[in-house]
C-alpha cells in the first residue's frame, strides 16, 4: 500500500500528469473498440460462409499493415505533431470501421483492414511514445503497468459488448465507432502536454533502432509471437487435449485475467531493480517453464488454469517491461523511432508466431503448442546471455 501511494504521488508530482492520463485514456478506449471490432469482423465472415483460411488471411493483414506503417509513423508525427497524428489515426479508424458495414465486398475488406490496422498502428506507436516520454524514470514501469492493465481491460470489454449486441445490423458498428470516437476527447485535452520532436532534419531510418536496445525489441517480438499463438491456438490445443469448446474459451479468459492482474506488480518490480533486463529474463524463464508445464498439465483442468493465469500475466510483462526498458535508454525522436521499431518487432512476431506454432502442432500434436512457446522464450534467453557478456 505504501509503495502504491508513493508511486501515485510521484505521478501527480510530474508536470506531465495530464499527458500520461490523456495517452493512457485514449489508447485504452481505442483498445475497447478494437476488442469489439476484431471478433465482429471474423464472425461476420464466418456467417457469410467464407473459408477459415481466408478469414485468417484477412486477420493476418493487420500484422502486415503494422509492419508497413511503422517506418512512416515518426515522419508523420514530425510533420503533423503527435496529437494531430493520433487524431488522424482515430478518424481514419472510424471511417474504416464504418466501411466494413457499408460494403460486403471481400477484396475491399482486405484493403479496408490494411488501412484500419495502419491507422491503429499510428495510434499505438505515438501513444506509447507519449506515455514513455511523460513518465518519470522512478515510476516508469508502474505507469506502463497501468497502461497495459487498462489496455487489457479494453480488449476484454470489447468482446463483452459484442456478446450483448450480437453481430446483426448497424448497432455493433455504431457502438464500435462511438467508443473509438470518445478517445478524441482525452487526446485533445492533453494537447498542451504532447511530447515534442525535432521538426527539422531528416528522420533517421527505423532499422538501426531494431538493434539499439535489442533486448527491448526482442521482448516485443517474443510477446507478439506468443500472444498470437495463445489467441489463435490455445483453444485448438485445449480441444485437441479433450476440452469442450466453452472450456477452451474459458482458458483464454483466464489468460486475460492474469494479464490484467499482474502488469502493475511487474511494473513496480521493474522500477525497483538496478537493471530492467533482469525482469525480462525472469519473464522469459517463467515462459520456458510454462511452455513445458502446459502440455504436462493439460489433463488436469484446475492446475492448467492456475498455470495459465500466472503465465498470461508474466509473459505480458515482456511487453510492459520491454517498453519501460526502452524508455529508460532513449529520449525524443530516438525514443519515437525505437518505439516504432518495438511495434515493428511485435507485428513481425504476431505474423509468424501462429504460423510456426500451427506447423509444430501438425507435426507433433498438441505438444507442439508448448514446444513453439519454448522456442520463442529460449531465443530471448540466448540473446540475453550474449548481451550480458558484452555489457
Amino acid at each position: 500500500m505504501a509503495f502504491t501511494q508513493s508511486y501515485i504521488k510521484a505521478i501527480f508530482a510530474s508536470s506531465d500528469t495530464r499527458g500520461i492520463i490523456a495517452a493512457i485514456t485514449s489508447i485504452s478506449v481505442v483498445g475497447t473498440g478494437i476488442g469489439l471490432s476484431f471478433p465482429l469482423l471474423s464472425l461476420l465472415m464466418e456467417q457469410r460462409g467464407i473459408a477459415a483460411s481466408i478469414i485468417g488471411a484477412n486477420t493476418a493483414i493487420a500484422g502486415i499493415a503494422a509492419m508497413v506503417a511503422v517506418p512512416f509513423v515518426t515522419p508523420i508525427a514530425r510533420w503533423l505533431g503527435v496529437v494531430n497524428s493520433i487524431l488522424a489515426g482515430i478518424i481514419i479508424s472510424i471511417l474504416c470501421l464504418s466501411g466494413f458495414y457499408l460494403t460486403e465486398n471481400l477484396p475491399l475488406w482486405f484493403l479496408i483492414r490494411f488501412t484500419f490496422s495502419a491507422a491503429i498502428t499510428i495510434i499505438f506507436v505515438l501513444s506509447e511514445f507519449w506515455i514513455n516520454s511523460a513518465s518519470d524514470e522512478r515510476s516508469r514501469g508502474f505507469i506502463l503497468g497501468i497502461y497495459a492493465t487498462f489496455l487489457s481491460l479494453g480488449f476484454a470489454i470489447g468482446p463483452g459488448i459484442l456478446s450483448l449486441t450480437g453481430t446483426g445490423g448497424i448497432l455493433p458498428f455504431l457502438i464500435g465507432c462511438s467508443i473509438i470516437a470518445v478517445s478524441i476527447i482525452p487526446t485533445i485535452l492533453g494537447r498542451n502536454n504532447e511530447p515534442r520532436m525535432e521538426t527539422t532534419g531528416k528522420t533517421p531510418s527505423v532499422i538501426p533502432y531494431l538493434f539499439m536496445v535489442p533486448l527491448a525489441t526482442m521482448a516485443g517480438f517474443v510477446f507478439g509471437a506468443v500472444e498470437q499463438i495463445e489467441l489463435a491456438l490455445l483453444p485448438v490445443f485445449a480441444i485437441r487435449s479433450g476440452y469442450e469448446e466453452n472450456a477452451a474459451a474459458l482458458l483464454l479468459t483466464i489468460v486475460g485475467l492474469g494479464n490484467v492482474a499482474l502488469q502493475i506488480p511487474l511494473g513496480i518490480w521493474s522500477d525497483h531493480v538496478k537493471d530492467r533486463r533482469s525482469v525480462l529474463l525472469a519473464c522469459a524463464l517463467i515462459g520456458v517453464v510454462g511452455a513445458i508445464l502446459i502440455p504436462l498439465t493439460a489433463q488436469t483442468g484446475w492446475v492448467l488454469g492456475i498455470i495459465l493465469f500466472i503465465y498470461g500475466g508474466i509473459i505480458s510483462g515482456m511487453y510492459t517491461v520491454g517498453l519501460a526498458h526502452l524508455g529508460s535508454r532513449l529520449k525524443g525522436t530516438d525514443l519515437a523511432q525505437a518505439n516504432a521499431a518495438f511495434v515493428l518487432c511485435y507485428g513481425f512476431g504476431m505474423t509468424i508466431g501462429p504460423q510456426l506454432s500451427g506447423i509444430a502442432m501438425d507435426l507433433m500434436g498438441p505438444s507442439g503448442f508448448g514446444a513453439s512457446l519454448f522456442v520463442f522464450f529460449a531465443m530471448f534467453m540466448v540473446l540475453y546471455m550474449v548481451r550480458i557478456r558484452k555489457t
